[in-house]
């Protein structure tokens, strides 16, 4: 009869464990019959002793089958779905998905709410007046089939072994470790019924992984786990040192990615959208190579059809489509607050980190999973690394409701921003990319 605790033991002496080791774990999770210290004390000898890639794809699979797994067969054409490991100010869905669809690849898209320093996709979305973002199955494939783009909150019981063992590590000091956090990713996406992966995984004083050597660890982990389970997946390490685009706020964020598809957005966010579009439409065999999906990706924004899907998708599922056409409808905040450099010289660096923190201290992200977000705040940014700057120029402009908050978050604005007087190197947005 197997035990979870000769299991704790073959794992503290750095053994490899069995597929039906993994599974007996999983399913213990899963089904509550495993207690949660015994739960905490395996998670710690793997946060010590490490998985190899075998034993990281087996408990991924495992996570993946311990709830309901989405069937997408009925939707036409390759699903190619993307994620990112999260940053500040990434809105890259909400221009993506658009993009990818005009050009013939299916993004039927589960997304989560956020927490932390702004909404996830979802929480965006309903930016939109009347956006719905529970769609019955039926309806969700049904919208892929004839405009070739759903987002959805995920309402299934996708991997629900990954929540238990999630809610955990948070408590136990047990998130940094690359296969449980490779794991996690994988095991939802993998539900949610893609048939290939793009995934943005984000490196730098934003991002969960804060060197390039962990971020490509990560991403080599997925791809791997991607590998085994005979879904094509690329992740593409990108740069995460400074916020994406200048937007970082749901409201403001939504009417960047509407700029993009207006051919108007930033070069960065305009940069990392076209790259991963170009990777979707490589892995849907839209395109033949990653130069030729770079071009059908610019010209879905040239040619206004990306703009045009995006008003299709909106009013699809509910929204208001004419805020698409004309983001100056979407509600503005009460105060709106310059924060100004205190010296003459060039932005050496901006702490990503601090800039999302101003942003959840206006109130645009969750603190916890109750908070109320208001969609309206948020930080714009007027200057990024490498930019000159005069004493007194304005940095960025807070978008707020509540004046005391919006001093409190000039300070955390001010503790970002790195003023010097040497020009810095410029860094690559797209660091690296990991196939199999």
């Amino acid at each position: 009869m197997m035990r979870m605790l000769d299991i704790i033991h073959k794992k503290r002496e750095g053994l490899e464990l069995t597929p039906e080791e993994i599974q007996f774990f999983v399913k213990g999770v899963t089904d509550e019959t495993i207690p949660d210290y015994q739960t905490a004390a395996f998670l710690m000898t793997v946060v010590f002793q490490g998985m190899n890639s075998k034993e990281t794809a087996l408990l991924t699979e495992a996570m993946m089958h311990s709830g309901d797994t989405i069937d997408l067969s009925s939707i036409q054409g390759i699903k190619v779905d993307k994620h990112s490991t999260g940053g500040v100010g990434d809105k890259t869905t909400i221009a993506l998905g658009p993009m990818v669809a005009s050009c013939g690849v299916p993004v039927a898209k589960m997304s989560g709410r956020g927490l932390g320093h702004t909404g996830g996709t979802i929480d965006k979305l309903e930016s939109f007046p009347g956006f719905q973002t529970s769609l019955p199955i039926e309806r969700f494939i049904q919208q892929v089939n004839d405009i070739k783009v759903a987002v959805a909150g995920q309402t299934a019981n996708l991997a629900p072994a990954d929540k238990k063992l999630y809610a955990l590590r948070d408590v136990t000091d047990t998130i940094e470790n690359i296969s449980l956090i490779a794991g996690s990713i994988m095991s939802k996406k993998l539900a949610s019924g893609a048939d290939a992966i793009v995934l943005d995984v984000k490196t730098g004083s934003g991002a969960f992984m804060k060197t390039r050597e962990d971020a490509v660890a990560l991403g080599k982990a997925m791809v791997e786990i991607g590998d085994h389970m005979g879904r094509e997946t690329v992740a593409v390490v990108t740069d995460m040192d400074q916020p994406l685009g200048l937007a970082v706020g749901n409201i403001l964020e939504v009417k960047e990615a509407i700029d993009v598809l207006k051919g108007q957005g930033p070069d960065d966010i305009t940069e990392l959208c076209v790259h991963l579009g170009a990777w979707m439409l490589v892995l849907g065999k839209k395109a033949g190579n990653l130069e030729e999906g770079e071009q059908a990706m610019q010209d879905s924004i040239s040619s206004g059809r990306a703009l045009e899907r995006m008003k299709q998708f909106v009013s699809s599922q509910g929204g208001d489509s004419g805020y698409v056409e004309d983001p100056s409808l979407f509600p503005a905040t009460k105060h709106m607050l310059e924060v100004k450099a205190t010296s003459t010289g060039i932005v050496t660096q901006i702490d990503a980190e601090n800039i999302g923190r101003a942003a959840l201290i206006l109130g645009a992200g969750r603190e916890n999973k109750d908070s109320v977000i208001d969609l309206s705040v948020g930080v714009l940014l007027h200057k990024k690394t490498g930019d000159p700057v005069e004493k007194d120029e304005p940095l960025v402009t807070l978008h707020a409701n509540d004046l005391e908050k919006a001093k409190e978050a000039e300070a955390v604005v001010l503790e970002a921003y790195s003023i010097g007087q040497e020009q810095p190197a410029k860094k690559p947005l797209i660091i690296e990319v990991i196939q199999a």
